[in-house]
């Protein structure tokens, strides 16, 4: 059942999400859903993806839980904790416990509408550990979980060194949750090294996540070569071999947000006003990417919001107003610019299920690897991700 209902077609079933007591309301309701229907996290991603892509109480709450959820995927005994704050009771967003005897202590930020203080998370476990439900702070972690990176997540980080409480708190995106949640299905990773990844130096655990999820995506395009490689021997079509008559390639690159600017400002910027876009020395395909080819913009949680036909080859020229240009050196110029930044074509399950790179595999499975790197695209699937 849950294949076939979106977030907002459940979150209308079960009712309105507050904290009413029993086993009947609306909160029980959605997390024994979850609990009973979503088995797979690619199915748990759309649905962080449609909290994240709007607003208000209950998409905040919903993606609360959710992130909870993930929790269990990791391995963790999960405990799902308020919404709101109440005297007298202690507020948590979840407490997960690992089979290790390690506890994390949870607190999920949707936007930057309220200051974050590190006072209020460091304060729930203390008084875990008053209640005796956690033993100290020795096999506890306080885990902020972020829906949107915006310029709260850098006061928070600071006010975490500042503080020095690295040893104590530590912020993940959900973008990257859902990574080390992916990596541990489609890769055996165990929870012990999940835990690890968790308990590093330094507050902020993405740019750890992002490596690992960038080294998960090369294994997985070799595995992909091994295979193409093989229907060439039986003259079947190369996936990674996406071109026309007259040698256009299509491409899809992902666009990622941060503290000082969102996608669809960075798309808007570059490719809307300079026509131009820029690659990293790394960036899959910067020597391949030619005049003539496609490309279009994956906006991480959002979906394609763009595409542009390439004028030229990438060279060592800085666009205008491009962020850290030392790490992005190779720029090309853009024509042909389509922009829909309000609109996004989401990569639902109902979309996968129709793209050629998805044949085969249950579009309900990881699905990350997808979006995650530069790549080429066959042009059917061009087409259906840039509605045309």
């Amino acid at each position: 059942m849950s294949n076939d209902l979106t977030l907002n077609q459940i979150l209308a079933l079960v009712g309105k999400l507050d904290d009413s007591p029993g086993n009947e309301t609306a909160r029980e309701r959605f997390r024994s859903f979850l609990k009973e229907n979503v088995r797979e996290i690619g199915q748990v991603r759309d649905y962080i993806e449609e909290c994240i892509r709007n607003s208000g109480d209950q998409y905040n709450r919903a993606l609360q839980d959710l992130a909870n959820y993930v929790g269990s995927f990791l391995g963790f005994d999960v405990s799902f904790g308020r919404y709101q704050g109440v005297q007298g009771q202690n507020g948590f967003d979840g407490h997960w416990i690992s089979p290790t005897g390690f506890h994390t202590v949870i607190e999920v930020k949707t936007t930057d509408a309220y200051a974050i203080k590190a006072a209020t998370l460091v304060g729930y476990i203390d008084d875990l550990i008053s209640e005796h439900l956690i033993p100290n702070w020795d096999c506890a972690l306080g885990l902020y979980i972020v829906g949107r990176p915006d310029a709260e997540l850098r006061q928070l980080e600071n006010a975490i060194v500042a503080e020095r409480r690295t040893n104590q708190l530590r912020i993940i995106s959900t973008e990257y949750l859902l990574s080390l949640a992916e990596m541990r299905s489609e890769y055996d990773v165990a929870h012990e090294e999940i835990l690890t990844v968790l308990r590093p130096s330094g507050p902020r655990i993405d740019p750890i996540v992002d490596l690992m999820a960038r080294l998960v995506a090369e294994r997985r395009s070799e595995k992909l070569t091994e295979t193409t490689a093989l229907s060439a021997t039986q003259n079947e079509p190369l996936l990674e071999e996406v071109t026309t008559g007259d040698n256009v390639v299509y491409w899809l690159t992902s666009v990622r947000s941060d503290e000082k600017r969102t996608a669809e400002d960075t798309i808007k910027n570059l490719v809307g006003k300079e026509c131009a876009y820029a690659f990293a020395d790394s960036t899959p395909g910067r020597k391949a990417i030619k005049p003539g080819d496609w490309i279009c913009f994956y906006a991480n949680g959002k979906g394609v919001i763009g595409h542009a036909k390439v004028v030229s080859y990438p060279e060592q020229k800085t666009i205008r107003g491009l962020r850290h240009p030392e790490k992005y050196p190779w720029s090309f110029r853009l024509d042909n610019i389509v922009l829909y930044l309000d609109r996004p074509v989401v990569i639902s399950a109902d979309l996968r299920s129709n793209l050629d790179s998805f044949q085969g595999r249950d579009p309900n499975t990881p699905w990350a690897w997808f979006v995650q790197a530069t790549h080429k695209l066959k042009e059917h699937d061009f087409n259906m991700l840039t509605r045309q």
